[in-house]
Formats: structure tokens, C-alpha cells, sequence
């Protein structure tokens, strides 16, 4: 009698094994292209010191990029269910290089409104259709690995752009707005070349179901995830609007920097770690216990009085990020029909633009009344937001 071994696959095998090779041409165009993402980190100085505007003026200018965005969402859900995920993808990559060069050149304050909004427009078109096609592309088993690793690859490529950005911007903005227009077309032009239009094929069954953002909108449940969402994004969005204000009065900037270096490196040496053991545990409860350990890290904010405390609270809501990386998504694309799946991400990426808009809004008079104010009330959105997880959690199983 002969015994067979069962060779065990390797660890490399492991985290990125069995995955389809037009999801990799996806995840390295994702890659490409967050490295090249060095202008929207910079724009208020890059408004401020290069084009001498006011910080009044600078913010208006912001705002009204956020407006784009807002509307940018449901425009490429629509389009990635209409023309296809690969045309919306590669349609909303060229125009964002296109919109980068022309924001470069571009001094008076007309055209750096024009510019900036539809910098907001067309910028993440790219998001839903990304998020449909690993969804058409991967099996429900793999979506959360396959999620979690789209999510380390925009972290190691921010983490490289912030870097070099602030090397770049004292030679010369331009030469951000070049780069960014740059890895814009080769995600484009690799997504075109190497990844097949995942839009299924028009079903006759379907042939007499209404389509539109009205069936998403009449989807409790998928309602329902999206208010989490936006509790959650509300919490983490401070990361970009509040944080930076609140901690100039305790630290110096390069301090703060420092710390928050922090984010980027935990987040690309431990969530390929333990992405593809995350993704077996079960979603709702697994984005609950994400977002209650975010929640708790940033209500902890309101003690830091050093560099050091503000890395331990930093280490806390990190972990709470790497919990949720990819589970969002693949709770999305299991609420999805196939032929919605485009508008369903694109309801789930409104959720976090419209967090971008409002976190500015409602920290900056919480954190006037104080620091306590602040956090606290950032902290109880959050937990109330993975509570809602919770109640969730058994229509989302039944799904």
C-alpha cells in the first residue's frame, strides 16, 4: 500500500495563490496608479503657496472638487452596469489625466474651479467599476483576499506618493500633476490590454426588471450597510480633515508626520498576514469588530498630549482598519445582482465621498468646543455604526 503526501502550498502561494491573472493586471494598474496619486495630498499648499490663493479661496476650491466627487459616484455606477467595467475604468483614468494637466497649467479662479470639479468627477470613477470586476472576476470565497489585497496595494502606493510627492513639490508642483497624469494612462492602458470586460451578458429573464439607482435605493438592507458605511468613513475621514489641526496644537508637523507613518507601514507588513484568515471569519461580525476597535482609537485621541500617546491611538484604529480591509467590499458584492453590481458599488462609494464632504463640516465645530467633543462623539458614531453591523449581520448571512 502507498501513501500520497499532500504537499502544503507555500506561504507566498497561500496569500496570493489562485487568484485570476486579470484581477493581478487589475490589482498592478491599482498599484501603478496609487503610486502616481500625488496631487490631491498636496492641492491646499499647492493652492496656497503655487498659485497664491487665500486659505479661504484654497478651500472653496476643495469644496467644490468635493461636489464633483459627490456626484461622481452614482455617474460611474451607472456606467460601469451601462458601457462595462473596463470602458468606465479606462474612460475615467484617461479623462483624470487629461483634468491633472490642465489643473497644472491652469492659474485663473475660474479655471481652477472648472478644473477641480471635474478632477472630483471623473478621479474615482475608477472605484466602482474596480469593485465590480473583482467581484465578476472572483469567486465569493476569494473576494475578501482579493478585496484585502487591492486595499495594501492603494495603501503601499500612498505611502510611496506621499513620500515622494513632498520631494517632487520642492522642485516644482508640475512635476506632481505629470506623474499623477502619467501612472493615470498606463492603469488605463494595462486594464484595456490585459483585463476582459467582466459586464455579464444581457439576460432575457431581465429583460422586463427596471434597472437604475431606484431598484439599489429600494434595497433596505443595502440602505441599511450603506449608513454603516458612512458612520464608518464620518470616524475615518478625520484621519485627513480634523487630526491634522487638533495635533498641530500638541505637536510640531514633522512629529505628527512621523506618527502617522505609523498607518502605512502596519497596514502593509500585517494585512497581507492575516487577510485570507479574516476573510473565512464571518463578514458582518468581522466589519463590526473592525470598526468598534477604529472607533475606540480615535475616541482615545482626546487624552494625547505627545507624539508617543498619539502612536498608541494610531496602532489602536490602525488595527481596526486591517479588521475591515476588503470586508466591506465583499459584503457589497454578495448584496449585488451581477448586472447591478456597478450601481451597488457605486451607492457604497458615495457613502465615503459624501463622508469627505461632511467630516470637515462636523469636526471642525466639534473640535472648537474642545477636544473632548471632538473624539468622543467621532468615537460614539463609530460604535454606533458597528452596532448597525451587527443587526445587519443575519439579513446579509440570509443574502
Amino acid at each position: 500500500m502507498t501513501s500520497t503526501t499532500v504537499q502544503k502550498p507555500s506561504f507566498l502561494q497561500a496569500k496570493i495563490g489562485g487568484l485570476p491573472r486579470p484581477f493581478w493586471a487589475l490589482w498592478s494598474g491599482t498599484l501603478i496608479n496609487r503610486l502616481g496619486t500625488m496631487v490631491m495630498p498636496f492641492t491646499g499648499v499647492y493652492l496656497t503657496q503655487a498659485r497664491g490663493l487665500s486659505p479661504t479661496a484654497a478651500g472653496l476650491v476643495m469644496a467644490v472638487f468635493g461636489a464633483g466627487s459627490l456626484i461622481s459616484q452614482f455617474l460611474a455606477g451607472a456606467l460601469t452596469d451601462k458601457i462595462g467595467r473596463r470602458t468606465t475604468l479606462t474612460g475615467g483614468m484617461l479623462a483624470t489625466a487629461v483634468t491633472m494637466v490642465a489643473l497644472g497649467y491652469n492659474s485663473s479662479m475660474p479655471a481652477l474651479l472648472a478644473a477641480m470639479f471635474v478632477l472630483g468627477l471623473v478621479i474615482d470613477i475608477y472605484r466602482p467599476a474596480s469593485n465590480a470586476m473583482v467581484a465578476d472576476l472572483v469567486s465569493p470565497q476569494e473576494r475578501p483576499r482579493a478585496y484585502g489585497l487591492l486595499f495594501w496595494a492603494v495603501n503601499l502606493g500612498y505611502a510611496v506618493a506621499m513620500t515622494g510627492g513632498g520631494w517632487l513639490a520642492g522642485l516644482g508642483f508640475i512635476w506632481l500633476f505629470w506623474i499623477n497624469a502619467v501612472t493615470s494612462v498606463v492603469f488605463a492602458v494595462l486594464v484595456w490590454r490585459a483585463v476582459p470586460e467582466t459586464l455579464p451578458e444581457p439576460d432575457a429573464k431581465r429583460a422586463d426588471e427596471p434597472g437604475g439607482f431606484g431598484v439599489v435605493l429600494r434595497d433596505r438592507l443595502m440602505v441599511g450597510f450603506t449608513l454603516v458605511v458612512l458612520g464608518n468613513a464620518l470616524v475615518y475621514s478625520q484621519t485627513m480633515t480634523m487630526l491634522p489641526v487638533a495635533m498641530a496644537k500638541v505637536m510640531s508637523m514633522e512629529q505628527f508626520g512621523l506618527a502617522m507613518a505609523l498607518n502605512g507601514v502596519l497596514i502593509v507588513i500585517v494585512q497581507p498576514l492575516v487577510s485570507d484568515w479574516l476573510g473565512r471569519r464571518d463578514a458582518a461580525r468581522t466589519l463590526a469588530l473592525g470598526i468598534a476597535v477604529m472607533s475606540v482609537g480615535f475616541a482615545l485621541t482626546a487624552f494625547v498630549s505627545s507624539t508617543s500617546w498619539l502612536a498608541v491611538t494610531i496602532v489602536v484604529w490602525t488595527v481596526g482598519e486591517i479588521i475591515t480591509a476588503g470586508i466591506a467590499g465583499t459584503v457589497v458584492a454578495a448584496l449585488a445582482p451581477a448586472h447591478l453590481r456597478g450601481r451597488y458599488a457605486g451607492l457604497f462609494g458615495f457613502a465615503w465621498s459624501a463622508a469627505a464632504v461632511l467630516a470637515p463640516l462636523l469636526g471642525g465645530p466639534l473640535l472648537e468646543l474642545g477636544p473632548g467633543a471632538l473624539w468622543f462623539t467621532i468615537g460614539g458614531v463609530g460604535l454606533v455604526s458597528a452596532a448597525g453591523m451587527l443587526l445587519l449581520g443575519p439579513a446579509i448571512r440570509r443574502r
